[in-house]
């Protein structure tokens, strides 16, 4: 079995983290079949609550050969939603379980963006 070089793991952990987070949000989809009452309505539906995971694969396809790109992304990403969720809940009245949501989602987005980024001031 081929040894792994200790640099490696700045260079697949990212990645792995990416698929695995992407496929965590694609779970959250699985809420429109008990919505939906025919087939299209149920695929249109699971093309729109998986649009940021096909957006976020996309990304991640790309910043497998660029790292710049996973990193501004992923840190886009966190940060858009942690915005967005905060905004929200302003609106809604505050509860404390959107700062779960925070760090559930934006957390790991900001944390695989900076890995993303520390890989690349590596390569360079």
């Amino acid at each position: 079995m081929p040894k792994i070089k200790r640099k490696d793991w700045i260079y697949w952990t990212p990645r792995i983290l990416s698929i695995v987070f992407i496929l965590f949000l694609s779970l959250f989809s699985l809420d429109i079949f008990d919505m939906c009452n025919n087939f299209l309505n149920c695929a249109l539906g699971l093309l729109m609550h998986n649009l940021p995971s096909i957006i976020l694969l996309i990304v991640l396809l790309i910043s497998w050969k660029y790292e710049i790109v996973g990193a501004i992304a992923f840190i886009l990403a966190g940060l858009a939603y942690a915005g967005l969720t905060l905004i929200t809940a302003s609106m809604s009245g505050f509860q404390w379980f959107y700062l779960g949501w925070i760090l559930e989602i934006s957390g790991i987005a900001l944390f695989i963006g900076i890995l993303f980024w520390i890989g690349w001031k590596r390569k360079k």
